[in-house]
């Protein structure tokens, strides 16, 4: 694939990462106003820097925008008379929709819009993709490349809003229960460093179990719940205090809020 990714920030530069890991590129460029912060990136094979958006979309087919959403509607301009029909578009703005961009390139560029989260600086990104008409046949191309930095999924994109509640809020909500879990830890007489260990790798644990073994969280909760146990009796304290029903709680206000920010 001959890719371009303008916009080599942290985000951009994670994906770039994960398409040199996976050799998903014959050539791949970067784009950023100050090449000397990426450097570095001149050492690996097919990798091309440069500060002109244009020259790296005319060597490109895949261009994934990964910029400022308050740059994009001028690089779209700035782009838009040397897409072809080979060009796909994959924007991985927030809040941008596709309508948007469509009324800057036309409805005939296919664009896919994804929206990843931070886990994509280490390769477990849960990232969620959709398209315009044009779109909808390359939208596999998008899913190959952002299943080589975690995994992805097809949504509508009317659900976007909520996916990025679920799953790029969602990170920060999972570090507050395991700073939590660490917390609790401390009190039982862990060190924090140990604390924190345990806690993380038991998080890990508990969404490997699940993934890897296609089950259902209830079901693994009775795997280790006996009756007038300790485990049921620190979950039933913990529902009567109200975990489920303020993680739910916390979702929709977060939701409430996206929905706000994105009419005003």
């Amino acid at each position: 694939m001959r890719i371009a990714i303008i916009g080599a920030g942290n985000l951009g530069l994670s994906i770039a990462k994960g398409i040199v890991l996976n050799q998903t590129h014959t050539t791949l460029y970067l784009t950023k106003r100050k090449l000397s912060a990426i450097d570095k990136w001149k050492e690996y094979h097919q990798v091309y820097l440069t500060t002109n958006n244009q020259e790296a979309v005319q060597n490109s087919d895949i261009i994934i925008l990964a910029v400022q959403p308050n740059q994009l509607e001028t690089i779209l301009k700035e782009i838009k008379d040397l897409l072809t029909d080979k060009h796909l578009l994959i924007s991985t703005i927030t809040g941008f929709k596709i309508n948007r961009m469509e009324t800057l390139v036309g409805t005939q560029t296919p664009i896919i819009r994804s929206m990843p989260n931070t886990a994509i600086s280490v390769g477990k990104s849960m990232t969620c993709l959709c398209s315009n008409t044009a779109g909808k046949d390359r939208i596999a191309i998008a899913e190959a490349i952002f299943n080589g930095l975690g995994t992805s999924i097809v949504i509508e994109e009317k659900l976007m809003q909520a996916a990025t509640v679920l799953c790029a809020s969602g990170i920060a909500f999972w570090m507050r229960l395991i700073r939590a879990t660490t917390q609790g830890g401390i009190q039982l007489g862990f060190d924090a460093e140990i604390a924190m260990k345990m806690s993380m790798q038991t998080a890990l644990g508990a969404a490997s179990l699940l993934i890897e073994t296609n089950s259902h969280p209830e079901q693994e909760i009775d795997r280790v719940t006996t009756p007038r146990g300790c485990t049921i009796t620190g979950l039933n304290e913990m529902e009567h205090q109200g975990l489920s029903s303020s993680l739910i709680k916390g979702l929709n206000a977060s939701f409430e809020k996206i929905s706000e920010i994105s009419q005003s």
